[in-house]
């Protein structure tokens, strides 16, 4: 009975207060209270600014972080990049052929050791 009394009373006040605090909000951004007096104008001013720098705040934690991730997450990369290179070559009996070489680069395309056959 306290439970189901506790929840009842939970959810009441959630959604009571959810239609006082929407009661000076409207969903076609105009608002419900004269703009032209100065309560509503500069709650409307400092809201904006607030939610400005707020975002703006937020933004900039963010890049941090996904930055420094990225970064670490280059060091431990190790993809590896194989270039393969037809090469024509005569066999003994007199045949042409291609024959393919791989070679192993860095991300710029730098060969980094000796050619894998």
């Amino acid at each position: 009975m306290h439970t189901s009394l506790r929840s009842a009373l939970i959810i009441g006040s959630l959604v009571g207060m959810t239609g006082f605090m929407s009661g000076c909000s409207t969903t076609d951004g105009k608002s419900a209270t004269n703009p032209r007096q100065p309560g509503p104008a500069i709650g409307q001013g400092v809201g904006a600014v607030v939610g400005s720098v707020g975002g703006n705040v937020v933004g900039a934690g963010v890049g941090v972080v996904e930055g420094a991730s990225s970064a670490a997450k280059g060091v431990f990369t190790n993809e590896p990049r194989v270039v393969r290179v037809w090469r024509t070559e005569t066999t003994s009996d007199g045949r042409t052929i291609q024959v393919p070489y791989e070679i192993l680069v860095d991300q710029y395309g730098r060969p980094i050791g000796d050619k894998k056959k």
